[in-house]
Order: C-alpha cells, then structure tokens, then sequence
C-alpha cells in the first residue's frame, strides 16, 4: 500500500542531489562533506547505540566505536590544542545547551550578542538559554554595529552583575574580543563562553583568533560549517579535570543519550582531512570572501563594513534594503539557482525579521568546490546581472556549477588524482 510512498521519498531524495549540485551554494552555515566521508554513513552504526565513554558503556557490542571516538577525540585535542574534547553533543545547539546548562541559574544575567547584531537564537530567550535565565542582556556595538563596544562593555561588568558571557555569532564578519575582554571576566568571576559554530574551521585552520589562546573558559561549535564534517557539536576547554566533570555530565545524560554513531564515523574521516588540508582550506576561505566582497563592492552592491576590510571570516553581508529587502533578493537569487539566506543588519528591528535589509553570504562551500578569486568574480556577475538588470542567468549559474563538482581538501580519489596533475604541472613548468 505505501510503496508507491517509498518510491516518492526517494525520487525527491533523487531531485534534491541533482539539484543542489547544479547550484552556486552560499549559505554561511553549510558545508559539503567528501565522498569518503559520505560513504561510511549508513553503515552498521546507524543502527547502534553507545552511551557513556569508550571503555565504560552501558551497552555491550561498542568495541569498534570505542576506537573511533577515542580517535576522533585524541585528533581533535590535537588539532586544537585543547586538555578537554567532547563530541557526544549531535549539533551545535545541543552542545551549546550541554554547556549553558551546567552554568546558567535562574534569574542570573547572561550577556550575549543582539539578534540583530548576529546572536544566535539558542542564546536568546526563545532558545536555550532562555530555558534557564530571562535576565539576558545584549553587548553594546560600536557606531559600525559590526564590533562589541569594548569600553562600554567594561563599563556594564563593572555595573552589572553578569554571570556568564557569550560571545560568538551567527552574522560573523569580524573576531569578538576575547582577548580584552576576557582579564575582567576572570577578575569578576564571570564565565566566559565561546560559541564557534561559524568559524571552527577557521580557528583550526590558524586563520581566526584562537579563543581559548585569548582566555575563553569554554568554546562550544557545529563541525558542518567552516570546519567540513557531518552534522555535529563538540565542546573544548583547558579547564581543571573536576570542572569538566561538570561538562561531561551536561553532554551525557544532560542533553543526550545515544550519541548518533553513524555521524561520528563521518566527523572522524572529515578531522584527518582538515588535518591534512586545514589550512590551505582556511587560507582560500579568507581570500574568497574578500575577494566576493570587492567584487560585489565594485559592481554596485552596498557590502557591508568597507571601512574594515568587508570581512574576516568566510562571511559577507549586503544591506539590499533598495533592491526589495532580503526575502525578495534570497527568493530572486534562489530562482537563478543561488542559494543564500535573508538576514538582520545590525540596527534592523526585529519586526523586519520576515524581510530584512540584509542578505548573508559564506563562500565555504564553494571554496571546498574549487573556487577561487577568479570564480568570486564570475559569481559577482551573476549577481549584477540576475538583480540590477532583472537577467535570468540560472542556466549559466547551473552550467557554471557543472566545472565544480570535486570535493577538494579531501582524501577523495578523484581530488588526490587532479592535485597529483596539478604538481605535475607546476614541476613541469
């Protein structure tokens, strides 16, 4: 009787493949995963379960997995340089609540990023941290809306009670000031935390202010964004061992139970080649993003931040309050096969969440695609041509993804074999 549902299922599953890698992606919170790393999903392990630590479950059968966590663990305090590691948490928000949980008190002020100045929802009071506190009070901005107002950020700790900082954004294009920040904070026993959902792969690829180096007490991120695996969270620290007992015991049982085995076999295979490729991936994020940025800047745009360089990170924002708003643009740019989302600037009320004056863009996944400076060029055309003139350019944005379908920075075959052809060439010549 439901068959014929099975086969819809996987005809859309079928569609959305076909589709998505004929489009320009630049949505600053996706990623791609190599084709190695995708294949070791679906195995054995979806089925499986394995709380608590490897050595010590609950469960019988978890020998091979054990293996796999305490590599994935052991590589990625390796690469961060960190005392404590945890990847149980199985998304961002999940690890961020594993965290706030253990730390945040009922009616204890929370300071954190403005929505409009680019907090995440999980630190506001319709996400997680609003679960435990309604005290939350937002970072004062410079003029720019773009930087934390240090002096007056001072100011209200000296004021204000504050128990725990957040710091960390999802509209990024700039380091938070952990390191001016975090001398009072210790003085005034506040918690420091750090969100790096963002901007991990870059903080790993030595391209991003290392937060813990600047004196974060915590740093809670999603491996799917600049860092390219599957879909998960982790939680790092240099704090004494009996602290992160606490944090031990947020991840397991505090926000999780079985910790979705199959995406952690996908996160191990993705930490070698960021291990491997780190930072050169990191190294042509930054130059993409820049170069988008001038590229858009010069066709007409109104970027966001000039004054500052654009960006530091893989983000870009638009203010394209005069082309309609960012829902029209994000709808527009979708039907020419460019894939972004709509965004709050910095100063937007929030009544203009459904069509703000922004539009956010991250060039990561595109850059794990192969392109370059040259491509941000071509993609800047696109966008001149699809929203100033009213073009239809969706057939050349398609036949122009076609030229980028290998995942590079990868132990994929076919990467391996194109970057052993292109040091041929570069010897050769």
């Amino acid at each position: 009787m439901y068959e014929k549902n099975v086969e819809r299922i996987e005809q859309l599953v079928q569609e959305q493949n076909q589709w998505r890698s004929s489009t320009i992606n630049l949505i600053a919170s996706e990623n791609a995963m190599s084709k190695r790393a995708r294949q070791v999903m679906g195995s054995d392990f979806c089925h499986r379960y394995a709380e608590g630590h490897p050595g010590e479950r609950y469960y019988q059968g978890t020998e091979k997995i054990d293996e796999i966590e305490t590599r994935v663990k052991q590589h990625l305090k390796a690469l961060f340089g960190c005392r404590h590691m945890e990847v149980r948490p199985i998304s961002g928000t999940v690890a961020n609540d594993a965290v706030f949980s253990r730390y945040i008190k009922s009616n204890e002020i929370v300071m954190v990023n403005s929505t409009a100045g680019g907090g995440h929802i999980s630190h506001h009071r319709q996400g997680s941290v609003g679960k435990y506190t309604d005290n939350i009070i937002s970072f004062p901005l410079t003029k720019d809306g773009y930087h934390i107002d240090i002096k007056e950020t001072i100011n209200i700790l000296e004021k204000v009670p504050v128990k725990v900082m957040i710091l960390g954004k999802s509209l990024y294009l700039f380091p938070d000031p952990v390191k001016e920040l975090a001398p009072i904070c210790k003085e005034l026993g506040i918690v420091l935390i750090y969100d790096a959902a963002h901007i991990l792969g870059l903080i790993a690829g030595k391209r991003f202010p290392d937060p813990l180096k600047d004196g974060a007490h915590i740093i809670t991120a999603s491996t799917h964004k600049t860092f390219f695996g599957s879909q998960r969270g982790v939680v790092l620290s240099n704090m004494k061992d009996s602290e992160w007992a606490m944090i031990d015991k947020g991840a397991f049982p505090g926000s999780s139970s079985n910790h979705h085995l199959d995406t952690l076999v996908s996160l191990a295979i993705s930490t070698y080649e960021f291990l491997e490729y780190g930072e050169e991936y990191a190294d042509q994020i930054i130059k993409n993003a820049k170069s988008l940025a001038q590229d858009l800047d010069e066709a007409g745009f109104k970027v966001e931040a000039k004054e500052f360089g654009y960006t530091e990170s893989h983000q870009i924002a638009v203010n394209v309050q005069e082309l309609g708003g960012g829902d029209e643009v994000a709808r527009i740019l979708k039907d020419n096969n460019i894939i972004l989302n709509m965004n709050l600037l910095p100063f937007d009320p929030l009544e203009r969440v459904t069509n703000p004056s922004g539009i956010r863009i991250g060039v990561q996944e595109m850059t794990r695609f192969g392109m370059k400076e040259k491509e941000m060029k071509a993609i800047a055309d696109f966008f001149k041509r699809g929203l100033f003139s009213g073009e239809y350019v969706g057939e050349e944005a398609k036949e122009f993804r076609k030229q980028y379908q290998i995942v590079h920075y990868s132990f994929d075959p076919d990467y391996l074999e194109l970057r052993a052809k292109t040091r041929a060439k570069v010897v050769a010549s």
